[in-house]
């Protein structure tokens, strides 16, 4: 499966099967939550916090490729991310973008 955030790849014609999308919330637990806030009081990386949008990026990626393997894809376009605070320490991501299939 090629991803790709452009709209087009290079030498490849391709038809549009649809939009693709995968999703995931992601929250740590409550001692890592306060351990990232007395962080915030001296600066400097999140680390924990980064670590969990990774792998929430990583989820939503999975879960728009399956839908794409669905079609028969055989590459997602376009794809983009997104992402936004569902409450303190939780963060939605998602993912989208064109399932596309090869013509040639």
């Amino acid at each position: 499966m090629i991803l790709v955030n452009t709209d087009y790849i290079s030498g490849k014609e391709f038809e549009m099967l649809g939009l693709v999308k995968g999703s995931t919330i992601q929250s740590k637990h409550l001692g890592k939550d306060i351990a990232q806030s007395f962080k915030t009081l001296v600066g400097g990386e999140l680390t924990s916090y980064n670590e969990m949008m990774n792998d929430a990026r990583a989820i939503a990626t999975k879960r728009m490729v399956a839908e794409a393997e669905a079609l028969n894809a055989d590459a997602i376009v376009n794809i983009r991310y997104a992402s936004s605070a569902i409450m303190q320490g939780a963060a939605e991501v998602i993912t989208y973008g064109t399932a596309v299939k090869f013509v040639n």
